[in-house]
C-alpha cells in the first residue's frame, strides 16, 4: 500500500518514489551531435537528489540554445543551466515544459533570466493553473521553503504542432492527445532523427498514468512513425533505439488495457482487479509495487464506461 506521502508527491508527480538501487551519476552525455541528455535517478525526491529524478537536456543549435524538460527544482534547472553555460555561449531562447508533472518543470525557474519562450503545450497552463500550487507547496514539504522554485507558466503554446529553427537545426513539435496526461509534448530534431518525448516513454521504470491508456497507445503508435532513430525517454537510459525502445512500454499498457477490460467483463471490483490485472509484468519493471495499483485504478475508471 502507498503511503500518503508517495500519494501525493508519487501519483501527482507520476515520479517521486524509494529509493530502490544505487543513485545513478549526474552525468552529461551527447547522445547524438548538439543533444545533450542528463540522466534522472530512480528515487523519491529528496534534498539530496533536490528532484533531479527525470531525464533533462538540451539541443545546440548554430545561433541557439533549446532546453528540454528542465528539471524537478531550481537546484536542479540550475546545475542544467550551468552544463549548458560549459558547453556554448549561445543564447539561450526556448525551454521546452513537455508537461505538467513537477519533476519536468520546477527547474524552469532557473532559466528566468535568459528571458527564453517557455513552450508548452496548449493545456499545460489549465493543468498548472490547477495543480501547480499545491505541486509546488508538497515539493517544499520534501526539499525545504523556497528550493521547488517558481511555478513558470508557458509563454509560447503548441496547439497541434510547430517547428523552432534553432539555426540550420529545425525542430518540430507535437501537441498530444491525452496519454501520460493530457498535456504531453514531444519534440524531434530532424537534424539526427531524435525524438524528445519525455515522459511519452518509460524504460526500465513502471510507467505512470495520469491521462488516458487508450489514449497513450494510440499516440505511441502514430510516433512510431515520424521516422526518428532514437528517442530520448522521461525515465531511463540517455536513449534507447526507436521504434524498438517501446516495445516494453506497449506490451504494459496493452496488458493493462485488455486485462482491465476482462475483469470488468467478469465483474472483478476494482480492489479486486488492482491485485490481478497485468499481474504478469511484475517483476519487469522498477518501482512495480509502488505504481502499478494506481495505474490499474486509473485503467478501471476510463474503461468500465466504455
Amino acid at each position: 500500500m502507498l503511503h500518503r506521502r508517495h500519494v501525493v508527491l508519487g501519483a501527482l508527480c507520476a515520479c517521486c518514489l524509494p529509493p530502490r538501487r544505487a543513485r545513478a551519476s549526474f552525468t552529461l552525455r551527447e547522445i547524438a551531435p548538439g543533444i545533450h541528455v542528463r540522466r534522472g535517478v530512480d528515487e523519491e525526491a529528496s534534498p539530496g537528489n533536490a528532484d533531479a529524478i527525470a531525464n533533462a537536456g538540451f539541443i545546440i543549435g548554430r545561433d541557439s540554445v533549446l532546453v528540454f524538460d528542465p528539471g524537478g527544482s531550481l537546484a536542479d534547472g540550475a546545475a542544467l543551466r550551468t552544463m549548458v553555460r560549459e558547453r556554448t555561449a549561445l543564447p539561450l531562447r526556448h525551454v521546452v515544459l513537455n508537461h505538467v508533472h513537477p519533476d519536468h518543470i520546477f527547474g524552469a525557474g532557473a532559466f528566468l533570466e535568459d528571458a527564453p519562450a517557455f513552450i508548452g503545450h496548449a493545456r499545460l497552463a489549465p493543468a498548472l493553473a490547477a495543480r501547480g500550487a499545491y505541486y509546488q507547496q508538497r515539493l517544499e514539504e520534501v526539499l525545504g521553503p523556497g528550493a521547488a522554485g517558481p511555478v513558470v507558466m508557458p509563454t509560447q503554446e503548441i496547439a497541434a504542432a510547430g517547428e523552432i529553427d534553432l539555426g540550420g537545426r529545425v525542430l518540430r513539435f507535437t501537441a498530444h492527445g491525452s496519454a501520460h496526461t493530457d498535456n504531453d509534448l514531444s519534440l524531434l530534431d530532424t537534424a539526427t532523427g531524435t525524438l524528445i518525448a519525455s515522459d511519452l516513454v518509460f524504460v526500465g521504470r513502471v510507467p505512470a498514468l495520469d491521462g488516458s491508456v487508450t489514449g497513450w497507445l494510440s499516440e505511441l503508435e502514430a510516433l512510431k512513425g515520424n521516422g526518428a532513430a532514437r528517442v530520448v525517454p522521461g525515465h531511463g537510459p540517455e536513449q534507447v533505439a526507436w521504434p524498438a525502445g517501446a516495445a516494453d512500454l506497449t506490451r504494459y499498457l496493452g496488458a493493462l488495457v485488455q486485462e482491465t477490460r476482462q475483469a470488468i467483463r467478469d465483474n472483478i471490483g476494482i480492489d479486486a482487479a488492482v491485485e490481478q490485472v497485468a499481474a504478469g509484468e511484475r517483476g519487469r519493471w522498477a518501482l512495480f509495487e509502488d505504481y502499478h495499483g494506481r495505474n490499474v485504478t486509473q485503467a478501471y475508471k476510463e474503461l468500465e464506461w466504455e
